[in-house]
């Protein structure tokens, strides 16, 4: 059983993230995590990208969405909403909405900020809309993980989060990696539960 680590990230952050949240899927017997991201957009009518990414995930095909027990979906902060990749790769998403291949899925958010108050908890918020629409089964970071209740990083009951600072540090504090897990091992056991 996989669940698909579906992401975009353009300094890091987001992707460290990605890789902790995998490493919380991990975690959980006989479930394992598909790492994979979208390509960048242009503002003109030409190639953003090659169709293969030079290194990291590689980028997401329609397959995934349908092979995937949950779903973990992540995003760079954009002025408290998701960056224009993920969001242009999910309005492309008309015929999995109508088939419903998210049904019934769980699904989780998590993102990246340059300061403590950039907007990562209307960013994880809005990231829920589409899941919701797509009929996915939301789930955040209860507060029965203490750290959730102590960091000074990021993190939050919507998602797990990393405050990358004016130097866009990639690194997670540990507090961010511990709640990035949780929210991967959360995931991976719903997902667990729902498929027995």
């Amino acid at each position: 059983m996989e669940i698909l680590v579906l992401y975009y990230s353009r300094g890091g952050s987001v992707a460290k993230l990605a890789r902790q949240i995998a490493r919380g899927i991990g975690e959980v017997e006989g479930v394992s995590a598909r790492l994979r991201t979208v390509p960048p957009v242009a503002a003109v009518t030409q190639a953003a990208a090659p169709p293969v990414p030079e290194e990291g995930a590689p980028y997401v095909e329609p397959r995934d969405l349908v092979e995937c027990a949950g779903l973990a979906l992540g995003s760079p902060t954009r002025f408290g909403n998701m960056a224009a990749p993920l969001k242009y790769w999910m309005d492309g998403l008309g015929s999995e909405w109508a088939s419903g291949t998210l049904v019934g899925k769980p699904a989780a958010v998590f993102t990246s900020t340059s300061t403590q108050h950039g907007g990562q908890e209307s960013t994880l918020l809005s990231m829920m809309l589409p899941l919701l629409h797509h009929g996915c089964l939301i789930t955040g970071i209860p507060f029965t993980e203490p750290v959730l209740s102590t960091t000074r990083g990021g993190g939050t009951p919507y998602g797990a989060s990393h405050v990358a600072g004016v130097e866009d540090d990639p690194r997670t504090t540990d507090d961010e990696a511990v709640l990035a897990r949780a929210l991967g091992r959360r995931l991976a056991q719903i997902a667990a539960r729902l498929n027995q």
